[in-house]
């Protein structure tokens, strides 16, 4: 029998604390809960208008271009990896439809994509902590829609760093053109920004 350290111990306990605690609030408190290496995050606004907007839009291009299997999902459950301490919950999360049967939050390794639109109170959950986790849960794209800017990215192609892993590839585009997210290719036309 393997023992785990205690550090690893203390970690999966404190994890527990925060899940049991963001579960007891689902329908206490408005916003959105979330789980990252330093704690949970609360998006206690309701999403904008342009952000509602921009998820829809990009769902729907996303749905057009996706061979029949795959879904652009957008809602609940989470996606969540308890060894690692995350909890996410994507904007737009590209699986296999057969992936989302089952009970539980989605294994966050069969997710093709994770798609963001960064948020107008806290932008830092998108461009840097998501950054960060994304990879860390094994989901090999990531993109971030910037209502606020009028721009984003598509990230991809994991690698090991010093700090763990990281995408290695970024792609920065501008709202009007077209961008590549995997294997299909979406426009950004039309995409709201925050006034």
């Amino acid at each position: 029998m393997t023992i785990a350290p205690d550090d690893a111990r203390r970690d999966a306990r404190l994890y527990q604390i925060m899940r049991d605690f963001v579960s007891s609030m689902d329908d206490t408190l408005p916003g959105k809960f979330e789980i990252t290496k330093e704690g949970i995050v609360h998006d206690m606004m309701s999403p904008a208008r342009p952000h509602e907007l921009t998820t829809l839009r990009v769902r729907k291009r996303l749905e057009k271009v996706l061979p029949e299997e795959l879904v652009a999902h957008t809602g609940t459950p989470d996606v969540e990896d308890a060894t690692e301490g995350i909890m996410r919950h994507p904007d737009v999360m590209v699986i296999a439809e057969a992936d989302m049967e089952g009970e539980g939050s989605f294994e966050p390794r069969t997710l093709i994509a994770a798609v963001e639109v960064v948020s107008r109170s806290n932008p830092d959950n998108d461009w840097v902590s998501k950054m960060r986790d994304y990879p860390l849960l094994d989901i090999p794209l990531y993109v971030i829609f910037d209502p606020r800017t009028g721009s984003g990215a598509v990230l991809s192609d994991i690698h090991p760093t010093p700090n763990g892993p990281r995408y290695a590839m970024r792609k920065d585009f501008l709202y009007g053109e077209d961008i590549t997210i995997g294997e299909w290719t979406i426009s950004t036309e039309n995409l709201p920004r925050y006034a």
